[in-house]
């Protein structure tokens, strides 16, 4: 006799499985009611888990949400980190790349923009921001200044500097990100990355 295909679900799940289900629920709490306004066993039944399974994997809320983040920063870096790796594209092409990766849907998506700035916007949470994200911050924009001295270099801007151009980016994608959040009807990801490559056509007309 051939038995039945199951339908259920099993119990049990690797921890990293589990980890995982309760960060996106995370994600998804703090995008309906802020930081404050979630609470552990909310992402716990977010997550369809037990509160009592969700303490086995994290301690804390400050746990689960300083590890939410630390998800979040490391996968915003392999995604603009990804081309710039590759040595057979330009630097032009590698500074277009970090800009497209600034609004790919997987990063640029409402929901993480919410968790973003609901750190950005909480004092206490800042400093959980500083401390996990600042060294990735400082990377992106010195890996961004540094193509730009390329392309200064090689397309001769005599009167542009790299590092000013890097800081104008990175307050380029803070802002656009926080048009998409606040008005997303008005600024999308598409849009966003017009304006940013336009400013770069203005700094670098010879190779954008």
């Amino acid at each position: 006799m051939i038995p039945k295909p199951t339908t259920k679900k099993p119990r049990t799940a690797p921890p990293e499985v589990r980890r995982k289900q309760l960060i996106d629920a995370t994600i998804t709490c703090i995008a309906r009611k802020g930081i404050s306004g979630t609470t552990l066993n909310a992402i716990a039944k977010e997550a369809g888990l037990s509160l009592g399974l969700a303490n086995f994997h994290f301690k804390s809320k400050d746990a689960l949400l300083s590890e939410t983040l630390r998800h979040l920063a490391a996968e915003h870096r392999d995604m603009w980190l990804r081309d710039v790796q590759r040595d057979e594209l330009s630097d032009a092409d590698k500074l277009r790349s970090m800009v497209s990766s600034q609004f790919h849907p997987r990063i640029c998506s409402r929901k993480k923009l919410a968790v973003w700035f609901a750190f950005f916007g909480e004092a206490h949470h800042r400093k959980t921001y500083r401390s996990i994200s600042s060294r990735i911050d400082m990377e992106r924009q010195q890996l961004c200044a540094e193509l730009c001295s390329n392309i200064i270099a090689e397309g001769a801007y005599p009167l542009t500097d790299a590092d000013e151009v890097a800081q104008t980016l990175e307050g380029m994608f803070d802002g656009l990100w926080l048009n998409m959040l606040m008005y997303p009807d008005k600024f999308t990801r598409e849009t966003a990355e017009r304006q940013v490559v336009g400013y770069l056509r203005l700094v670098f007309a010879r190779h954008f």
